[in-house]
Parts: structure tokens; sequence; C-alpha cells
């Protein structure tokens, strides 16, 4: 799941993910994870790296557990710096999107978190987590009775087959890619939308036996090959429910139809987005959400900092705000920290993100320069303006500590021995690089937190004879900018965030030869053939043995294409008001539990 351009990572959701609806960490509002003590967090982080379980009927079937003490009523102030890039469901990939999407929209499954931090994934709008045959190629979902979108009309598999559908059409370039390449197979596998060019808007439509809906309630998926993981990638934001009557194409991104327990009341992009209670959400059928407050007020343009301020202060409205995925400002979490009552009113968490420096291979072609720039980048100056030990950790390599196959102490570039650098090294290395070659251009968020990396990056590069040329890239728009294959920049920070507790969710979006496309998170535009090769080979085997070829990609990828500088894992540090009730960390989102919030009075 690609982290969130807000100022920490920016999550598909992964948490998404991400987001963005990634699988990591859970501490309740406790004030005592997620701090100094780096070793203990890795080692509380990796113990959420188990699979999620699949849940039958029973644990699909509404309503959801009531949260302790919730009482109904009021709205919900929502902070954010960054606007949001995307509402359309079929392009929500972003963590920030993906917790909006948690209060607006519905899909076959959903991600669903007990007290303890135990996840399964439950059935949403079907009735389970599905129902596989034909050895994991075929699965089957049931949809349940009397869900409704916001205008009252039935959702049918007509409209999940519409949803699935239209991923294939050029204008939606921005979300999760794994449903649709699945569905291409083997044939297709260069370029999935070639399977259905027109996303059925043309009329023409996948063949059943690729996409089969004999009836209204009944949706049918065969694969070309086992697809085990399959409940949890229709849990993911990105394939949303979109009532086929309603869709108007690109549109839809700025004003979608709800199906969860809340509607879209108004919307000015980037600026603010109201959210009221969906009368047609019917709790009995959702097992994950609850509908506590009259609404949510999400006000963007709010900087880090301000937003600190105000919650530290806590007066007034931002007694009934949260931060939605900003963090507490890094000068200004001793403020937090040293007082109790404020430290009480914090969330916190080890995430999925593994921030890294990536480098655009079609630019930036000699390896000479990515190692120098790998070995120069400064991770503990970036750290520092994360907030520290509080915001993250330096990373060695490509793999968070909430993955099955971390690895704590491979590090090829002595990250963890100078997290500062080696600037001695860089400058051997460069010693033979044409100057010409050493004059790069630096994507960075116009956000608080981008220009810190800004800072930090144009001086540990300097120190060893390279020439930063910085460009400002708008925040909302951060990650489609840098998502263009024909893109004018040679470096940009991204973050990237497990799917699902799978080292192919990593793997395979972000550095797979079959996805340099626009809108694909393979930033780096790897073309390598072996890594096609690993990839391949590891999403047929066994998890067991898979996980020893996905350990070798990621060796490969680092020691001899090296696509990025590893630079930070990532910790979230959130703070709310003092009349916000039920707020915990969720380990789906990896940021504050948003579904089951409520006000105190």
């Amino acid at each position: 799941m690609k982290s969130f351009t807000s100022p920490r990572a920016r999550a598909l959701v992964v948490a998404i993910a991400a987001a963005s609806l990634a699988l990591t960490g859970c501490s309740e509002n406790k004030g005592t994870s997620s701090g100094a003590d780096s070793k203990k967090d890795q080692k509380e982080a990796s113990t959420q790296s188990k699979a999620v379980t699949y849940a039958d009927a029973a644990g699909s079937t509404g309503p959801a557990a009531a949260v302790a003490g919730a009482k109904s009523g009021g709205t919900i102030q929502v902070y954010q710096e960054a606007g949001l890039s995307h509402l359309d469901p079929g392009q929500i990939y972003v963590s920030d999107a993906g917790q909006v999407a948690n209060l607006l929209f519905r899909r076959l499954t959903q991600f669903k978190e007990d007290d303890k931090g135990n996840v399964s994934v439950v059935g949403d709008l079907a009735t389970d987590s599905g129902k596989s045959s034909d050895g994991g190629k075929t699965w089957t979902f049931t949809l349940k009775d009397g869900i409704k979108d916001s205008n009252g009309s039935a959702i049918t598999s007509a409209d999940v087959r519409h949803t699935v559908e239209r991923q294939f059409a050029k204008f939606i370039f921005d979300g999760p890619p794994y449903l649709q390449t699945w569905l291409a197979g083997d044939k297709y596998a260069s370029d999935y939308r070639k399977l259905l060019p027109g996303g059925g808007f043309d009329g023409k439509h996948l063949p059943a036996s690729v996409l089969d809906t004999p009836d209204d309630k009944t949706v049918i998926f065969h694969f070309d090959t086992a697809r085990p993981d399959l409940p949890q990638t229709l849990a993911m934001a990105g394939y949303a429910v979109v009532p086929e009557k309603t869709d108007t194409k690109e549109s839809y991104d700025k004003a979608p139809v709800a199906t969860g327990p809340y509607k879209i009341a108004s919307y000015k992009v980037g600026k603010s987005l109201v959210l009221t209670k969906n009368t047609n959400w019917d709790p009995k059928t959702d097992s994950v959400r609850n509908q506590y407050p009259d609404g949510f007020n999400f006000q963007f343009g709010i900087t880090e900092s301000t937003q600190t301020k105000r919650l530290i202060a806590d007066q007034g409205d931002d007694k009934n705000a949260i931060q939605l995925t900003g963090a507490v400002e890094a000068t200004q979490i001793q403020d937090v920290i040293g007082n109790a009552a404020v430290n009480k009113r914090t969330t916190k968490g080890y995430q999925p993100y593994v921030m890294q420096l990536s480098f655009n291979l079609d630019r930036v072609k000699d390896k000479k320069v990515r190692e120098a720039i790998t070995y120069a980048v400064n991770s503990k100056s970036l750290i520092a303006g994360e907030g520290g030990a509080y915001g993250g950790d330096v990373a060695p390599n490509y793999f968070a500590p909430t993955l099955p196959g971390y690895e704590a102490t491979y590090d090829p570039y002595g990250r963890l021995k100078t997290p500062q650098g080696n600037i001695a090294k860089a400058k051997e290395i460069l010693k033979d690089v044409p100057a010409a070659e050493k004059k790069v251009v630096f994507a960075y968020s116009n956000s608080e937190a981008g220009q810190k990396r800004k800072v930090a990056i144009e001086d540990a590069l300097s120190k060893v004879g390279f020439e930063v040329v910085s460009k400002e890239v708008d925040s909302a728009s951060y990650y489609e900018q840098i998502g263009k294959i024909n893109n004018p920049y040679d470096i940009y920070i991204t973050g990237w965030g497990q799917d699902w507790p799978s080292a192919g969710t990593v793997i395979t979006p972000v550095y797979d030869p079959n996805q340099v496309a626009d809108g694909s998170p393979n930033y780096s535009h790897v073309k390598d053939a072996k890594v096609k090769e690993l990839i391949k080979t590891a999403l047929t085997q066994e998890p067991t043995e898979a996980a020893k070829t996905w350990k070798e990609a990621q060796h490969y990828l680092l020691e001899n294409v090296l696509p990025a500088a590893p630079l930070w894992y990532t910790k979230q540090f959130q703070l709310s008001g003092s009349n916000i009730g039920g707020a915990r960390y969720g380990s789906v989102s990896s940021l504050i539990d948003i579904n089951r919030l409520f006000l105190k009075s």
C-alpha cells in the first residue's frame, strides 16, 4: 500500500496500508509503545506479521461489536494537511483516502480487528469471506440481503461485475493492480488492460469463464492459478463497489455514491469534505463499522504543526478533533509526552511503511551514482525531522519489521552502522563519475515534512559532490506526478507498506517489470528480467517456499539493481481531542481506527 502524502509516510491500506490496508501493530491509548525503545518496537511489530484468518457467515454477520462507553451524536472534526488525490474507490491506494473510504464504501470482504489486535477477513457485501474450489482457482461469493447504496438502490452482482470491469478502463490508473492482473492471467501479463480495453463501458464484458454472475446474488471469479489471498485483496478500498447506474467515469472521483455508514454532504477539493449519516446503511448487515457520530467534518490545508498546537491546547471544537494521517509535529513531541494528560490522548504504533529514496532508472542509469547516493543519504537527519525515535527507525533494507521474512541485520549499504551517511564511501564511488551525472533533479512534496526532507537530502548529497536541483510538487498529487512514466525527476522519496502479510505485496507492485505504467507503484521503472522471473516463481509457490524466493528477490534488487535507497521505517504518533472516545491504533489502517470513534459528550 502506498504511504500517505501527508507529513508522515503517505499506506494502500493496504493499507491498505494500506493503508491503505496494511496489517501492522495495534496498541491502545496507553502511551507506552512506539517510543524511544526501537528494539522493543520492532519486536512488537514482528508479532503482527501473522496471517489473518478467514471468517465464515457467523463472523460476517452484523451489527459490529459495540464500543465500550460509546454514545451517538455530534460531529468529529478531522484535520489534514494535504487534500485527497481521489475519492473514486477504483483510484484509492493511499492511506488518507483509505481512511475516508472506511466510512463511505463497502466491498465484497473487509478486514475486522478485535480488541486484542487479532485480524480476520469477513464478508462485507458478501455473506462470508468467500468459498474456494478447483484447488483455489475458483472463488464464489454470495451477496447479503438488504444492502443498498445511499440512493436507496439495491446492490446486486451486476454492480460487483461493473466494479471489477471498470478497473480495466484507462481512466482508472492509481488503484491496486492485483485483481485485474490475476484475472488477465499469463496471456495479458504485460498489459492487463488488453483483457477488457473498454472497461465494460462499451458493452463488452468479461467472459463467464473469468467472471460469472449467474444471478443477482452470486459472484464467481475464475483464475488460471490458485489465488489464496483473494479475500484479503478484495478487502482493499480500491475494490469497493461502484453502483453501475451511478458511475460517471472520470467525474465519479468528485461525487461517489456511498454504501457505508456515511455519505458525502459536500466536497470542496483541497479544502473540505463533510460527511453525514447514510440512512440507507443497515448496521445489521455490517460486522465491522459503527455509526456513532452524526458526521465528520474534514478540513484540509491545516499543517501538522498547527494541528498539534490546537490539539494540545484542546479548546472548543479541537476537543472533538482527530488527525487523519498526520502526526504530532516533531518539534512538539516533548510537549506531548511530557504532559501526562495530553499523552493520554495519543495513539501510537509501528507502521508497515518503508520510506526510501527512489531512483528513476530511466534517468539515473549509472549504478555507481545510485550507490553513491545510497551511501550518502542521512537517515538520522531524516528521522529527526519525523520526530526522532517516535517517528521512525533506520531502514537497512526494503522489508519492514511488520513483514514476514523481515531480516533485521540484512544491511548491504551499512545503514545501521552509519545512519548519518557514509560520506567517504560515497566520494570514493563518485571519483570517476562524469560531472554531468552528478546533477540530480529531486522532487519533494510541498508539505512541512516535505520541506524538512528536502533540506536533509540536499545537505547529504551536496557533501559528496552532487548538484541537487529540487522541484516542489503539490502534496495532494505527489504520487500521481512521480507515478508518471515520463516524469522529469531523477529521485523522489516514496513509501510503501504491505497490503497483507506477504512480501509478495511489496516486491510485486513496487518492482514487477510487468507493472511499469502510469500510476503504477513501480516508481523506479524496474525492468530487470531476473526480478520478473523471481516474482513469477514466488507467485506459484506455497508460502514457506515463496518466502525464500521473496528473500532472494530483495537481495538481488538491493545488491544488483538498486532501484531505491532504504531510508527509514515509520511509526505513527497521533493526537486526538479530549472529547474523542473509542480511539485506538488500528492494525488494519496503521492509523487511528476511524470505524469506532464517538464523542464522549
